[in-house]
């Protein structure tokens, strides 16, 4: 009788811990679940695809940016801190990566090819 009266106690003493253990292992994940780690971006252009879809524009959305402007000259580069923007007289323009020159020689140099000179 009282190994059963022991036995009762232990167990009434150890149900409890182990209910809390299964429960902050379920709160937190468990010791075997690692952290989720961000997937690269996919290899199509599905995404893009769907945000240019989805963008709302009465204007010009520029392709680069999806920003909505007047007139495609006026679109933004997509990372002015290393782009030059160069407008053409056309109304169209280009972003170019900025090449340690000096102010305005992107565009110099640009226009002189564009003239066959470079």
């Amino acid at each position: 009788m009282e190994l059963i009266h022991y036995l009762t106690t232990l167990l009434l003493l150890v149900l409890p811990a182990t209910a809390q253990f299964q429960f902050f292992e379920h709160m937190f994940g468990g010791q075997q679940q690692q952290q989720a780690q961000p997937q690269n971006a996919g290899s199509d252009s599905a995404w893009y695809q769907q945000q240019y879809e989805a963008a709302h524009c009465d204007k010009y959305l520029c392709p680069h940016t999806l920003s909505c402007v007047h007139f495609a000259h006026h679109c933004p580069c997509a990372f002015p801190a290393v782009e030059d923007k160069v407008e053409f007289g056309d109304g169209s323009m280009v972003c170019v990566s900025k090449g340690g020159w000096a102010e305005g020689e992107t565009a110099r140099k640009i226009e002189l090819a564009r003239k066959g000179l470079l």
